[in-house]
């Protein structure tokens, strides 16, 4: 528990520093997802997802992303994960719209530790990613890429509220920090925290539904001014298990 108040700690004195005397952006966001869960055997599993995230106000195409991911459950506690991801930047700021697309190719590897107590689930993520953003100006895709590190934690809980057979509806509340790193970061080290609630419901042991509000404070590419966007997501969880002949 002292770990956990500690990183707390870190996250408020982070957002403290980054909001003093800057120039904030608002702005309001849906995203939508489906993710996907093919689970192969008691221990290993492939995931994907497709997350697709609009501008509310006016309606403008933010990015898309396709993600997969390997899965491998070392115990009851413990789980780590390797995957990829690409995403399709339209723009990051409504008043611009370019007529072309900034891919990102991104590696990702993480390590979970889940700790379950009656109702409530207890998860730490630790993440690192890869980061390969195409070159681009205002007007067009420029020859090469910009490579970065990018550090991710989350800490996550998950209260039961109610289940029955195979039917659940609980609360997510998490909070997750990132930070930038790698020869040609300087001002943007930290690069955002997320603040997210939500209510999921579990129709059967394979589908589930998720409703939420997620806030994001992020530092801008130019390291000096930040987003402040208020985001409505919502998930379709899907299970499928391979099941063994015979």
């Amino acid at each position: 528990m002292k770990t956990i108040r500690t990183i707390i700690f870190l996250f408020v004195s982070v957002l403290c520093q980054a909001q003093t005397g800057k120039n904030i952006d608002h702005q309001s966001i849906l995203w939508s997802r489906y993710y996907n869960q093919l689970l192969l055997n008691d221990k290993w599993s492939l995931h994907s997802e497709f997350d697709n995230r609009l501008f509310i106000k006016p309606i403008q195409r933010n990015l898309y992303v396709v993600r997969f991911q390997g899965r491998y459950k070392i115990n009851d506690y413990l789980e780590t994960g390797f995957g990829f991801a690409y995403f399709s930047v339209d723009t990051q700021v409504q008043e611009t719209n370019n007529d072309f697309n900034v891919p990102e190719y991104r590696g990702q590897q993480d390590i979970t530790l889940k700790i379950n107590v009656k109702q409530v689930t207890l998860m730490q993520r630790f993440q690192i990613e890869e980061r390969f953003i195409h070159n681009a100006n205002k007007e067009e895709l420029l020859p090469g890429s910009a490579f970065s590190w990018r550090f991710r934690y989350r800490l996550q809980g998950d209260y039961t509220f109610w289940r029955k057979e195979k039917q659940l509806l609980k609360a997510v509340v998490s909070d997750e920090i990132m930070f930038n790193f790698g020869e040609k970061i300087i001002k943007n080290t930290f690069d955002q925290n997320r603040i997210y609630a939500a209510i999921h419901y579990g129709m059967n042991a394979n589908l589930a539904f998720e409703l939420g509000y997620l806030n994001s404070f992020q530092r801008r590419v130019g390291g000096v001014d930040y987003f402040n966007r208020d985001i409505i997501r919502f998930s379709i969880y899907h299970k499928i298990k391979i099941q063994k002949k015979g």
